[in-house]
């Protein structure tokens, strides 16, 4: 099984970025954390970010037919990004949408996801814990999937 975790703009500044609200741990850490769960459970991830939107779409497109479960921290494209809401809806890959903070109790603006529409389900405010969260939910995800 293979899961492909997608960050997006900003997030390579997590741990120095207003760590108020993103917490202090880097991205770094956090894909090391994931790696080391994903080690124990014979699960292959692939980590990447990219601040660029096109970037990002050509990533999840790139991942057909490699990539059994997209985890997607969209971060502010998130609400703007129909582009990446089409790819995720393209390729038809089960994606999981997950966020450090709770996007629904911060600002107006971060309320609506573009993506979720298209997305097997949200996690969201849990800081690095999103990501193994979003570990364990893409192998379940996967392991329910009908053949």
């Amino acid at each position: 099984m293979k899961i492909l975790f997608l960050n997006g703009p900003n997030l390579n500044m997590l741990g120095k970025r207003e760590p108020g609200i993103y917490g202090t741990c880097t991205l770094t850490e956090i894909e090391s954390k994931v790696r080391e769960k994903a080690a124990s459970r014979n699960v292959e991830i692939e980590f990447l970010q990219s601040n660029h939107e096109g970037e990002l779409v050509s990533l999840i497109q790139q991942a057909l037919g490699k990539t059994d479960v997209i985890v997607i921290n969209a971060a502010a494209y998130t609400h703007t990004s129909i582009a990446l809401r089409d790819a995720i809806s393209a390729v038809e890959i089960p994606t999981i949408e997950i966020h450090l903070s709770n996007i629904h109790a911060r600002e107006e603006f971060r309320h609506h996801s573009t993506l979720a529409a298209v997305c097997h389900g949200i996690i969201a405010g849990f800081g690095p814990e999103s990501y193994l969260l979003a570990l364990d939910a893409a192998i379940s995800v996967k392991a329910n999937l009908k053949p």
